[in-house]
């Protein structure tokens, strides 16, 4: 099932679910709660015709860096022993066809594609034989990287941690294998990455037991998986499409932030 979160003209945002016809995507509302008990409705409603949300919003990102050994390489940098964690914070979530915006700080901002997870219920110290009995499903993330600033600081919140540096979206596909899907992201239509799934080093079973055992995982929260290699920079103007074999596509155009 394809969970979202939509809003339509000035309604509330609320949760919904959409049909698997690639040319007619229809979406229905989801009475109740898709973290617990719900009802879903009959889908019916055309899904251009409502605002794409981000389909979660979590009370934290919590990111694997190096994840993959091509990526490692290519900024010569070794495969951890054990998974490289760091956060985004909330505030840097956009949902699909958000603009992300280029601070005045950087001058090389660059996309990292990724299979993000979502978490469906709290849990501390979680076996890995036990981790997909709290996810959710899984979405796509970008995880918007400002590559100077995070080679000036060494440590990677302010590179990380922009506002609409963590797109994600377009929903939460709970019916996916993440074992072998092919990971791709595309600027104005160019190929920048290309991978599968199974080319992680660390499974997700793995980083969900790991991060548990680190802080509490709460209903909600988002867990990125690390990138292929492959990143590279944007661009004013660019369009930016991450799309995961299984799940679909996220798209994202990229504006220079001209706010100060």
């Amino acid at each position: 099932m394809r969970i979202i979160r939509f809003q339509y003209i000035d309604e509330e945002p609320q949760f919904g679910w959409v049909n698997d016809d690639e040319e007619h995507k229809l979406l229905g509302s989801i009475e109740g709660n898709p973290f617990g008990n719900f009802h879903r409705l009959e889908a019916k409603v055309p899904l251009e015709n409502v605002h794409l949300l981000p389909p979660v919003q979590p009370t934290k990102i919590i990111c694997i860096g190096r994840n993959y050994i091509a990526h490692a390489q290519e900024h010569g940098a070794e495969v951890p022993n054990v998974p490289l964690l760091f956060l985004k914070p909330p505030s840097a979530v956009i949902g699909p066809e958000e603009k992300i915006l280029l601070p005045p700080q950087s001058e090389q901002v660059e996309h990292e594609a990724e299979l993000a997870l979502v978490i469906r219920k709290k849990g501390r110290w979680i076996a890995p034989y036990e981790s997909m009995d709290y996810l959710l499903g899984f979405t796509i993330g970008n995880d918007i990287t400002a590559r100077d600033l995070q080679r000036k600081d060494g440590q990677w919140t302010r590179a990380k941690g922009f506002d609409t540096f963590c797109p994600i979206g377009p929903w939460i596909e709970t019916e996916f294998d993440p074992s072998d899907a092919l990971i791709t992201c595309h600027v104005n239509g160019e190929m920048r990455q290309m991978a599968s799934t199974r080319d992680m080093h660390f499974s997700v079973r793995q980083l969900i037991a790991y991060a548990s055992s680190v802080m509490t995982l709460e209903i909600g929260d988002v867990l990125f998986t690390g990138t292929p290699a492959g990143v590279g920079q944007l661009q004013p103007g660019d369009m930016l499409e991450t799309a995961i074999e299984g799940i679909g596509t996220l798209r994202n155009s990229i504006e220079q932030d001209t706010t100060i």
